[in-house]
């Protein structure tokens, strides 16, 4: 009975969800839900359910509440700035040192964080109103905000509006009331949005390039240039740049569902920073394919709100993060515009990477363009104390060397004998076999990994080998076992990455010391040893904590017979892989002492660690490699 109860009250959330009036009253109900929220649901069960089942978690005290506590998290965090009492309005804490000077106000809903406080400062604003979570702040607010600088003596403010219905009119009626009373105030509305290619009634969306705009002024009216000055100059500016966002997902309002959906192999291509959906949706693809299709869209002459961008063109770039997207992608972004720009010919002048507008959490990027010249560019770089302004280089990013040859290695003479050559020949076909073992154990080795690590064991291996493989190819390996180790040491290290590649780096650095003076096998079983006390030592691993240590200790217990006056080499190895073997099979018992397994419950750890299991498959390779063809 139960479960046809959940079956009725799904099909009736699709329904509803059907009907042609759900996606006009949604925004609506929404809203009004965060207000009263048990009358909404009364109203509106179905809506109540939906939002119940799908709303997004956030780390907030309450819904109604996280605007407020936001902005007064940020000023108790930061001295230079002050709360406005009874208003959500954050301005700088030296107002007396502005007289004189103009003042600049902005600001808009809550949830673009750090825009707009963390643009407060010396050379940037001067004070924000915020609203609440995408919704433009109250009149009342905005007006406090401007009679408060009026009283500091600032000669006169200028409101840095982005361009959108609510803050259009709710900045512009409170400008109105201040002028009204006497007070100088100016308004400049900034559209960068670049998404239409037909202009809309309504214009172009204010997006991250208002943060340049944000610069721009601040720096005039530190300068001491007066309000008209600055409201003429920096309207000519936000007439030339552009904004294009892409997202891989959407976001969503504290205490509500995401705005919109999308299917694993889509991403929304010029959306804005509200939550709403962009112009089209696009296939994933690589990150140079959406930045070349971003790029060519914005600077397309055919698209009304292109940016006049050409071969010559002078141009500051800004990566901004929409949230949440990973600082590593954030890299990727940069380097594809990067390349992508200056293979049309434009001169990056100045590169701005980070987070300066976002939309919540969405995982999305933004891409701005601004055209700039040497005057415009000093604005730019002007000192600012703004928190999320970033330090950057007064250095144009075009034309500056970005890499340096690396030292050259010690130069090693080849051992051009016959015995040097066979010895070279053997160690190709030890490294070929070692590489098809780990190559074949990839998702084997990935999939034990995920129980207690990030589940990249077999990769970073198969990386490893990969290289190895490489190298092969470029000439026969050295038949030094001193070089022949050390070769693979700068190899893996440089290559496989991760602990495991400094471990095993480790390793073979230590264990090529004792065969430069000797090759006889007590000194391959002084190199075992050489190499266990290294990777002990600065890896903290110790027999016994479920380590790839645990199965290269156990062989190298068994290799110490390699002192012994007439010891077989394959006899020894034979005992020392079992004794590896067995060690790696053993660790699925062990608790971890060491590594990423040993923040995890040994509860949860059941199976062999991945490490082990590598170690000892790489000495099996070896031995059925020396074994020869039949092994």
């Amino acid at each position: 009975m139960r479960r046809s109860t959940q079956t009725q009250t799904s099909l009736s959330v699709a329904t509803w969800e059907q009907s042609q009036c759900y996606y006009s009253a949604r925004f609506l109900l929404t809203w009004a839900a965060l207000l009263i929220p048990e009358q909404v649901a009364q109203l509106w069960p179905p809506l109540e359910v939906a939002q119940r089942t799908q709303t997004s978690k956030k780390l907030v005290n309450t819904v109604a509440g996280c605007a407020d506590e936001a902005l007064a998290g940020l000023v108790a965090c930061n001295p230079h700035l002050q709360l406005l009492q009874g208003h959500r309005v954050a301005l700088r804490s030296d107002l007396d040192s502005l007289k004189g000077r103009v003042a600049l106000l902005s600001g808009g809903g809550s949830g673009h964080e750090p825009a707009h406080t963390g643009f407060i400062g010396k050379g940037m604003l001067t004070g924000v109103i915020a609203g609440a979570v995408f919704t433009s702040p109250a009149v009342g607010s905005i007006l406090a905000a401007i009679r408060a600088v009026a009283q500091a003596g600032t000669a006169g403010t200028l409101l840095i509006v982005k361009n959108y219905t609510g803050d259009r009119l709710n900045f512009g009626l409170a400008r109105e009331q201040a002028r009204a009373e006497g007070i100088p105030v100016e308004m400049v509305v900034v559209g960068d949005d670049s998404a239409f290619t037909v202009l809309k009634k309504a214009g172009r969306r204010g997006l991250c390039g208002t943060v340049l705009i944000h610069k721009v002024a601040g720096a005039l009216a530190e300068a001491g240039v007066g309000l008209e000055e600055i409201t003429n100059r920096v309207s000519v500016v936000a007439k030339a740049m552009g904004t294009l966002g892409v997202s891989l997902s959407s976001c969503s309002v504290p205490g509500s569902r995401p705005t919109f959906e999308l299917s694993p192999d889509e991403v929304e291509l010029g959306l804005g920073i509200h939550g709403e959906a962009g112009v089209r949706r696009i296939k994933m693809a690589s990150a140079d394919e959406i930045v070349t299709l971003m790029l060519d869209h914005m600077t397309n002459s055919s698209n009304v709100s292109h940016v006049p961008v050409q071969s010559g063109s002078s141009v500051v770039l800004m990566v901004n993060n929409l949230g949440g997207l990973s600082f590593l992608e954030l890299g990727i972004v940069a380097d594809a515009a990067v390349r992508s720009l200056e293979g049309r010919g434009v001169k990056i002048a100045r590169a701005l990477v980070g987070t300066f507008m976002s939309a919540l959490e969405m995982p999305g990027i933004s891409l701005t363009l601004l055209l700039v010249d040497e005057p415009l560019l000093k604005l730019i770089d002007a000192e600012t104390t703004a928190s999320a302004w970033p330090n950057v280089a007064k250095v144009s990013v075009t034309g500056r060397k970005r890499s340096r040859a690396a030292p050259a290695e010690p130069l090693e003479v080849p051992d051009t004998t016959a015995a040097g050559a066979s010895a070279s020949q053997q160690v190709a076909l030890v490294l070929e076999r070692v590489c098809a073992t780990l190559l074949g154990l990839e998702e084997h080795l990935n999939a034990l990994d995920r129980a207690a690590g990030d589940g990249d064991c077999g990769t970073t291996h198969s990386r490893a080998a990969r290289a190895i493989q490489g190298w092969l190819k470029e000439g026969p390996p050295p038949g030094s076992p001193a070089q022949l180790l050390s070769k693979l040491s700068l190899l893996l290290l440089e290559k496989m990455g991760g602990s495991s590649g400094a471990l095993y780096g480790l390793f073979l650095t230590a264990a090529a010391q004792p065969l430069k003076a000797k090759t006889d096998l007590p000194a391959w079983s002084a190199a075992m040893e050489a190499g266990l006390e290294a990777m002990q030592k600065y890896g903290k691993a110790a027999p016994g904590d479920r380590t790839m240590l645990d199965s290269l200790w156990a062989a190298g217990q068994e290799l110490q017979a390699w002192k012994s006056p007439g010891a077989s080499l394959l006899h020894v190895l034979t005992k020392a892989v079992q004794s590896a073997e067995a060690a790696a099979e053993a660790t699925k018992t062990m608790e971890a002492g060491a590594g990423r397994a040993s923040y995890i419950s040994s509860a949860r750890l059941d199976q062999p660690d991945p490490g082990a299991v590598a170690a000892a498959a790489i000495l099996r390779a070896i031995l059925e490699a020396l074994q020869g063809p039949g092994a």
